[in-house]
């Protein structure tokens, strides 16, 4: 007795040959060819009215006829067509959604509803000076009662410092005191102005201009209405140690440690000179005795580069180089390992500079940095300060800077025009002799007023220090 249906034991008992031949598919077939498409069904032209409904029976009214024909047995399903070789496979879209072409090779498609935002365009230099030349226009529509003069081109005009402000308005010394500033404008102020904010690479606040031949340091700062802008101009040229206003005394002492070892120090408050003291002592050193320099600044302030020749025919070297990716540390490691006879470091600025400053002025080396500090005790304290927060404790900190210490000088700017005005403090050049001012240090003292009154009175008189 079968427990099966009378149709699928007829199906079992019908011979093999008999039976519907099953379609195997050829390798590599995509797999979308191989699913069964769905029958088109032609619109009706016109609608048939509903057959009455038996009893029993739930017939659905307009149901098309290709439907009915088919569950009969009386239309049978196409075979799908295999797609030539070559053409790509055909994919099931979603109804309603438009086939996107497929994109060169090596490009992206776009995702369907993704909005494709165009790059912006950087704006040529024509662009920029044109923008430049409208926001200038614009605010001289704008009543001042601020006077502005009106001066030559930039680089023909003589001036220390420029300030220029969001509105564009560009600000310098008066001349009449020892601070007071006045509006002025130049004949190429716009296309110096389109070089200034060009040159920013939107990273370093602090970098070189060079315009027209000229170089300027640049300090970009950013306030509440904007970006503003501190451009100092860099003399052409170095100039002359003795020219500079320093005493007969203290220059022929300064020339004197050229073939010592130590650090000396120029300290000073902002626009007092520093840098350009400490370059035409460099400058002396290089003319007078030779010998290589290896300068570590950011940025490059002063030319100092290049081949010097002596007295004596021997020639000195100098190269200036910046910071590597703006760490100090790494620049002082490379003038280290160049074996050079002078270092210049543009700033001690942290407990790192200062640590390794003083490594290398311990180390036979004669280095030269600037430090902002109000006098003299100050900018040793400040010294210390950088050295004990490297690690190190405060009296090891002192012990440090007393043995590496060769001179500190402080200096202003004062009076119009402004005159230089220093005061300074050295210690003995030879470490196997007594020295007070190093003593002083080791105890960590820094009453050093009586040390450099006394100084000052033997340099005035032609009298040596020690």
């Amino acid at each position: 007795m079968s427990f099966l249906s009378p149709n699928k034991e007829k199906a079992e008992q019908a011979p093999a040959e008999q039976r519907p031949a099953m379609h195997k598919p050829e390798l590599n077939t995509p797999i979308d060819a191989l699913m069964p498409q769905k029958p088109q069904v032609s619109p009706q032209p016109q609608m048939q009215a509903a057959p009455q409904a038996h009893q029993g029976q739930n017939i659905i009214p307009n149901a098309p006829q290709t439907a009915q024909a088919a569950h009969q047995g009386q239309m049978q399903p196409q075979r799908p067509q295999m797609p030539p070789q070559g053409a790509q496979p055909q994919r099931l879209m979603p109804a309603g959604m438009p086939r996107m072409p497929y994109p060169p090779q090596g490009q992206m498609r776009p995702m369907p509803g993704q909005i494709q935002m165009p790059r912006p365009r950087a704006m040529t230099k024509e662009e920029h000076l044109a923008k430049i030349n409208a926001e200038l226009a614009e605010a001289e529509k704008t009543p001042d009662l601020i006077p502005c003069e009106h001066l030559g081109l930039i680089n023909d005009v003589d001036f220390s410092d420029i300030y220029v402000t969001p509105n564009k308005k560009c600000y310098t010394w008066a001349g009449k005191s020892d601070a007071g500033l006045k509006v002025v404008t130049f004949e190429d102020y716009p296309e110096f102005l389109q070089q200034l904010e060009a040159t920013y690479d939107g990273k370093n606040r602090s970098y070189l201009l060079t315009y027209h031949g000229r170089h300027f340091r640049v300090e970009r700062t950013i306030s509440g209405d904007g970006p503003n802008y501190c451009a100092r101009k860099m003399p052409i040229k170095v100039p002359q140690l003795k020219k500079l206003g320093l005493p007969q005394g203290l220059y022929n002492y300064l020339l004197s440690l050229s073939g010592r070892s130590g650090l000396i120090l120029l300290a000073g408050p902002t626009g007092s000179g520093k840098s350009t003291t400490i370059s035409a002592l460099l400058q002396e050193y290089l003319s007078q005795k030779g010998g290589y320099c290896f300068t570590v600044e950011d940025p490059i302030e002063l030319p100092l580069d290049g081949v010097y020749l002596t007295p004596s025919g021997e020639l000195g070297l100098c190269k200036q180089t910046t910071p590597p990716d703006g760490i100090w540390q790494e620049g002082i490691k490379s003038a280290l390992r160049s074996k050079p006879r002078y270092i210049y470091l543009g700033e001690i600025r942290d407990p790192q500079v200062a640590s390794e400053a003083l490594r290398a002025a311990t180390s036979g080396h004669l280095v030269l940095s600037t430090i902002h500090a109000n006098n003299v005790s100050d900018s040793i304290n400040s010294l210390v300060k950088y050295a004990a927060s490297s690690g190190i404790s405060e009296e090891m900190a002192f012990e440090l800077v007393a043995n590496g210490f060769l001179g500190c000088l402080h200096q202003i700017l004062s009076g119009a025009p402004k005159r230089i005005s220093v005061t300074y403090v050295f210690a003995n050049p030879d470490l196997s002799a007594g020295c007070q001012v190093r003593s002083m240090f080791r105890n960590g003292k820094l009453n050093l007023s009586t040390v450099m009154e006394q100084q000052k009175i033997k340099l005035d008189k032609g009298m040596p220090l020690f």
